[in-house]
Order: C-alpha cells, then structure tokens, then sequence
C-alpha cells in the first residue's frame, strides 16, 4: 500500500486486517524499491504521491509481476485520469470507497480489467470492486460471485 497520510494507511490496514499482510510505503521512491524485491498480490497505491503517480507504480508492477492486481485511487474523482488508471489495466477507487471494498479486490475472482464507466464513480455504491452489474449472476440461494 503506498499512501503518504498516516490516517489513511491505519484505516485500509483495519480494513485488511485478518484478509492479508500489508507493508506499507509513504512514497514513490520507498515503494519502488518494494516493488523490485518483492511481488505482492495486490497493490493499492494513491494516484497522486507528490512528483509521481500510482500509475508509475502500476507500469513497474506489469515488468515485475504481470498477476499483481493493481489498484489506484484518488480523493477529487477524475473521469480523465480514472480511464488512464483502467487502460493502464489496474482498478480505480475512489478514497472514501476503499475501506469498504478494498478486501473484495483479494477475495473476489475479478474480472482481467476494470470495466466499468468512470462517470458513474459519484454514485455511492455503484463503482465498488472493479464489477458491473452484469458480473453478478443471481443463482438459487444468492449471487454468484
């Protein structure tokens, strides 16, 4: 997990906790280097992290680890940088939806790539997990995960 805020690190760690190990990075450069001696199975990472982005941490991830699942999220939603975040093939969030969703990135069978429109991102509820609608198949007892 990459995030400068302390507060939020404490918050996505509770999240996890009992789910995964997490190590936790505050910067680009500390991140990067954790990248190249390991091989996480998920990476979340904020986008902005002062001179870099999450992205730069998703190309490295792809070279190092092709089946990390990766995953990017911000605070101000941004159509723009939230499509680059899917064509660069990881997930995006938005921050206030992460502590909620974020275990679901490791027990859920994801789809290869986010597909959902990034438009919909300010309907609570709607952009969680890296799903559509159309994923879930309602089977008899429940859904279909």
């Amino acid at each position: 997990m990459v995030e400068p805020d302390a507060r939020t690190v404490r918050a996505l760690e509770a999240a996890l906790q009992g789910v995964a190990a997490t190590i936790s990075c505050a910067d680009y450069r500390t991140a990067r280097q954790r990248l190249s001696d390991t091989q996480p199975d998920l990476l979340v990472a904020n986008l902005r992290l002062e001179a870099f982005n999450g992205l730069h941490l998703v190309y490295l991830a792809r070279l190092v680890s092709p089946d990390t699942v990766c995953l990017v999220y911000q605070v101000h939603h941004d159509i723009g940088l939230a499509r680059m975040v899917q064509a660069a093939g990881a997930f995006y969030e938005r921050r206030e939806c992460l502590p909620a969703a974020i275990a679901a990135y490791l027990e859920w069978d994801l789809p290869a790539q986010d597909r959902r429109d990034p438009a919909n991102a300010d309907r609570r509820g709607d952009f969680r997990g890296g799903r559509r609608v159309v994923d879930f198949r309602v089977v008899p007892g429940g859904l279909d995960l």
